[in-house]
């Protein structure tokens, strides 16, 4: 591509945004914390729905300090209905780690963001490029679809190629706007649908699904407190994926734990871990 290509792409780009762009309340803040709430709701949950969840957040958690003295119950209760409760127990050990570690400021970097638990390669840049307005090129599957429809690139493409790739692309001084418009475009006109570009992962059918009986049974510990486990596998005894392999993930994962009951003899319970 030659600068007169990136050029007049750019501007087709801008230009949609400015007729269509859609209105995000983090969109309307420069907070790195704030930022990052939102980059990790987002992840496999549809924009609309993570409003009024992002907004409640903010309202309980407004800081890595708040988020850090929550207990993991309470966080999970806030997250509950979002899907993969990883990502909250994740967050939660983020908080804590960037009190440790930075004194509650979310870093800047995305080597160092790199580091902490759920950021990936992905989410290290789209937080500095939201809050700090880094030029540089963050690729989710919105702009990976984009850059193989409007390009002609191969569908298996390296990550570290399209990731050059789509570095070329950023207008120095404008990489949030661009970041917002390319998203919008993706979402509203260039869709997997209509390319016939799918994702590089898909996710599958919820109802009934493995992933529906582990949201199940950590939405029934927050509002039980615990549960004793027979009493969990005479409840969830149609499960048709293995009951104790999903206890144990939970358990691995940090967001469940298993304990002696000291009102019933030896029998063991189930609760969210640190409650």
């Amino acid at each position: 591509m030659n600068k007169q290509d990136i050029e007049l792409f750019r501007q087709k780009i801008f230009e949609f945004y400015r007729l269509h762009g859609r209105s995000f309340p983090w969109r309307e803040t420069t907070d790195r914390y704030a930022v990052m709430i939102s980059e990790i709701m987002l992840q496999q949950t549809q924009a609309e729905r993570v409003v009024p969840r992002f907004e409640e957040w903010l309202r309980h958690f407004p800081d890595c300090e708040h988020l850090s003295s929550a207990s993991l119950r309470e966080v999970l209760s806030l997250w509950s209905g979002l899907g993969y409760n990883s990502r909250a127990v994740r967050l939660h050990r983020c908080a804590n780690l960037i009190m440790d570690s930075f004194s509650g400021i979310v870093p800047s970097r995305p080597e160092i963001l790199k580091t902490l638990p759920g950021i990936g390669e992905y989410t290290s840049r789209s937080i500095p490029v939201f809050a700090d307005n880094l030029d540089t090129a963050a690729v989710d599957t919105n702009i990976r679809r984009i850059m193989i429809h409007e390009f002609g690139l191969p569908e298996d493409i390296a990550p570290a190629e399209l990731q050059q790739e789509a570095e070329a692309f950023v207008p120095h001084g404008r990489s949030r706007e661009w970041h917002n418009a390319l998203m919008d475009y993706g979402s509203l006109v260039l869709t997997s649908k209509k390319t016939g570009i799918r994702p590089l992962t898909k996710q599958s059918k919820f109802q009934g699904s493995r992933r529906w009986y582990r949201g199940k049974l950590v939405k029934e510990l927050i509002n039980t407190g615990e549960m004793f486990l027979e009493e969990i596998s005479e409840k969830y005894a149609s499960c048709p994926w293995d009951l104790e392999e999903i206890i144990n993930d939970l358990i691995t994962e940090g967001v469940v734990e298993r304990q002696k009951s000291t009102n019933a003899g030896a029998l063991s319970i189930l609760k969210i871990k640190g409650s």
